[in-house]
């Protein structure tokens, strides 16, 4: 495959130097990841900025949870999405849904007018939103320039129908499908060929051990399932290695 996109999610300068030199092409950046990334500071993405040369697309997500914001939360979007901006982030991911699954169209056009002049990737909210075709349909109308999706299930290639259907839709045009969610050299291959995307998105993380020598145990600082000493970050073979596989797609 020629042309191709593939961005990896990463929320550390370790991961999106390691992303970089795994042959990523583009980063989005978040902050933890562990629980689906929330809007990262302005000091790690100055920081990544420094330290990688490809674009980074920036998630604003000001919370862990659902996609229906107060107006609260609207207005630390767009704060963010005009500051990001005036740092040079590539493009902004975003999205917002009504109570009833609906994509907000009355906030998105407030986004979308603070975005301007940037790209605007619509994140998976898409995944949990109540009629794919029609959200589809209304992000093209607003401008939207790439949908990041599974196909709305847990995982790309169980949703590789939904997906080969909005491809088609999209025709080589905006917005753009990236594929996302469960995507690993095992399925790469078939999901590229089966869908005919060209743009894909992975954190492609391991586990790293913490340098701690001393370990405090049985004292958490936050959710118990997650371990204080075990790091996930970008490993740059994992990048290599699906890189290498859309190659030969």
């Amino acid at each position: 495959m020629e042309n191709f996109t593939l961005e990896i999610c990463v929320d550390s300068v370790e991961s999106a130097i390691n992303a970089e030199k795994g042959g990523a092409t583009r980063l989005e950046l978040c902050s933890n990841l562990i629980i689906g990334g929330t809007t990262p500071t302005k000091s790690l993405f100055e920081e990544v900025k420094k330290n990688v040369n490809i674009p980074i697309n920036v998630l604003i997500r000001p919370r862990f949870g659902d996609f229906l914001y107060s107006d609260y939360e609207i207005n630390m979007i767009k704060n963010d999405i005009k500051m990001f901006k005036g740092l040079g982030a590539n493009a902004v991911v975003i999205g917002v849904l009504t109570k009833d699954g609906e994509i907000d169209i009355e906030n998105m056009k407030k986004l979308m007018e603070e975005a301007e002049g940037m790209s605007v990737t619509f994140h998976r909210a898409f995944d949990v939103c109540k009629d794919p075709i029609k959200a589809f349909q209304q992000l093209k109308e607003l401008g939207v320039k790439t949908v990041l999706t599974s196909g709305q299930e847990d995982s790309c290639l169980k949703g590789k129908e939904l997906l080969k259907k909005l491809v088609e839709l999209s025709n080589g045009n905006s917005p753009e499908i990236l594929i996302g969610a469960g995507l690993n050299v095992g399925n790469a291959e078939e999901t590229a060929k089966y869908t005919g995307a060209k743009a894909f998105h992975l954190s492609a993380k391991k586990i790293k051990e913490s340098k701690m020598i001393y370990k405090k145990e049985n004292v958490n600082m936050g959710l118990k399932e997650f371990s204080e000493f075990e790091i996930l970050e970008t490993d740059e073979n994992a990048v290599r290695e699906i890189y290498n596989c859309l190659v030969r797609v």
